[in-house]
């Protein structure tokens, strides 16, 4: 085959290509303009479909206290006379009681975590959900979150805070041979309950 057949097969396979890409097109151009987005565009996520990365930094602290202090007294005193002496009785009653609660309850949580674009809502806001499972040493551990974002809220670098996310939930569980040494048995938890413990 000479050099002349090898231009004219690559013109030909060239040209069939070109006319199904421009048939796949409506207007003929090689880009769709639905899913086309320039070098300089906003690629942060604004549709369904989307991905964003967010930064879950959760810090959560309660305490609650509570004091009280009370005193109560009663005295009876009686006197009696006779002719031969005098006599005083007296008897005498009190009471205090104090009593002192304190309660504290602390909890952090440090994650990054992909999450995707599922709806946009028809005030513009996009719900995301995402979820992780990583296993170590037979140890699953399971990370997941749902919520809505604005799109102004999502940085440049298309990540977001998690304290940006309205109707936030996220959830944080374990499953393995450590999670199990945490929870209580049931012989534990009934003798709790009958108050033997």
């Amino acid at each position: 085959m000479s050099t002349k057949s090898h231009l004219l097969a690559a013109l030909v396979c060239g040209c069939l290509f070109a006319s199904s890409t421009m048939a796949q097109t409506a207007n003929g151009s090689m880009i769709d303009p639905d899913s086309y987005r320039g070098l300089a565009a906003d690629h942060r996520a604004h549709q369904i479909g989307d991905t964003l990365t967010v930064v879950v930094t959760e810090t959560a602290r309660a305490t609650a206290s509570a004091n009280t202090d009370a005193q109560s007294g009663v005295q009876l005193s009686a006197n009696t006379q006779s002719h031969s002496a005098a006599h005083n009785y007296g008897l005498g009653l009190a009471g205090e009681d104090a009593g002192q609660g304190k309660t504290s309850r602390a909890g952090s949580l440090q994650a990054q975590l992909a999450v995707r674009v599922i709806a946009v809502e028809g005030d513009g806001m996009l719900r995301i959900r995402g979820g992780q499972t990583v296993v170590i040493n037979g140890e699953k551990q399971q990370f997941a979150l749902t919520g809505l974002v604005r799109s102004e809220d999502i940085s440049t670098g298309n990540t977001i805070l998690s304290n940006r996310i309205s109707e936030a939930n996220i959830q944080y569980t374990g499953d393995g041979d450590v999670s199990e040494s945490q929870r209580r048995s049931i012989l534990y938890r009934i003798t709790r309950w009958l108050h033997l413990i």
